[in-house]
């Protein structure tokens, strides 16, 4: 196992991995903490050996009809290193079969920020969707951070596509 350097001076394990085939890879491996006050069984968990989002799990039960949103508990606190973020996002599974999906997708989960983890989920369907304590209602993402340097400037530079916004590159 070798370990780099990465955004915010975390140290990620890189490790090699075999596909089905036999192929190698490398899987970098940020270590994210999670302090025990989490609730035991709804620590995040990839479904896959290359799945990009870890599953999240529902804390409570809750009912969502048609139209409504709710925010739903996790009982999950993340250490986000500095350098980078978490982001919720949708399941596509339930997103397809049952219209519900993350509110304000992606949700950011700032790398300073320690309180519980929580999904504001909509029922975009026609009918209610019934949440269990422990279901995945939405994946976890953990990405680095750029952040901008902003400068003032009397005009922007030139580009070809100019202030076409819209629509303005066809349909």
């Amino acid at each position: 196992m070798e370990t780099v350097a990465a955004a915010g001076g975390v140290n990620i394990d890189v490790t090699e991995k075999r596909d089905g085939g036999g192929a190698s890879r490398a899987a970098m491996l940020m270590p994210l903490e999670i302090p025990y006050r989490s609730e035991a069984g709804l620590h995040p968990e990839y479904a896959t050996a290359d799945a990009a989002g870890a599953d999240i799990r529902a804390a409570e039960d809750a009912r969502l009809e048609p139209g409504e949103r709710v925010m739903i508990t996790t009982g999950l606190y993340l250490g986000i290193p500095p350098g980078y973020e978490a982001q919720v996002r949708p399941r596509s599974g339930i997103a397809w079969r049952h219209g519900v999906t993350v509110l304000n997708a992606p949700g950011t989960i700032d790398a300073d920020y320690r309180g519980e983890l929580r999904v504001i989920l909509i029922n975009h369907g026609t009918e209610a969707f019934e949440i269990a304590r422990g279901d995945r209602i939405a994946q976890l993402i953990v990405a680095p951070v750029t952040r901008a340097r902003f400068a003032l400037r009397e005009h922007l530079p030139e580009s070809k596509r100019g202030t076409g916004g819209f629509g303005s590159t066809g349909v």
